[in-house]
């Protein structure tokens, strides 16, 4: 029986996509692209531009894959090109302060009385999250939906953990009110 591959560390991959390997750059966004968007997500609020910044954040990190000095860091370095994108659009759209797309609904696996409640259910979270600070946004997404710790979250803001700990308290606290306690479990229940 042979032994699976060691799983190449962000360092080892940055390594190979600097030397020109598309397949280690593809690794890396399925590794990363879920905090990737929550921490656009954080930031806009708005499903489809957390999307396109973040799809948007990843070109731009491949681009200038040079400029990340420490590849043992590079979810750091990246999150970094993402937040800074997604505050550049929010600004852009404030000045164009266009009409929101209505999103489509996909269709059903199961029932569409299914697709209908996971809609509303992330419209009335996503409304809910925009009640939050912009730090509390971030908090609640990066702990609650990429599992995050309150340490990575500390370095990542560039706070204390006691401060990570204290916003996730707040941030869910507001949801919980927001939500309801039966939609709050839910939510707590499908991350």
């Amino acid at each position: 029986m042979s032994t699976p591959a060691p799983i190449p560390s962000d360092a080892d991959l940055v390594t190979q996509c600097l030397r020109g390997d598309g397949d280690a750059f593809d690794a890396l966004v399925r590794r990363h692209y879920r905090t990737a968007y929550s921490v656009a997500l954080g930031v806009l609020v708005n499903q489809h531009d957390a999307e396109e910044v973040c799809q948007d954040s990843f070109v731009k990190a491949l681009e200038r894959l040079d400029d990340c000095r420490d590849r043992d860091r590079f979810v750091p370095w990246l999150m970094t090109i993402v937040r800074h994108r997604a505050l550049s659009y929010r600004s852009y759209r404030k000045v164009r302060e266009t009409s929101e797309l209505v999103p489509e609904i996909a269709e059903a696996r199961d029932s569409p009385f299914r697709d209908v409640a996971q809609a509303e259910l992330a419209d009335r979270l996503t409304a809910a999250l925009a009640t939050l600070s912009e730090v509390q946004r971030q908090v609640v997404l990066m702990h609650d939906l990429d599992g995050w710790s309150h340490k990575e979250i500390a370095e990542e803001l560039e706070m204390t953990e006691v401060r990570s700990r204290q916003h996730l308290f707040v941030a869910r606290k507001a949801l919980r009110e927001r939500l309801g306690g039966s939609l709050f479990r839910e939510y707590t229940r499908n991350d």
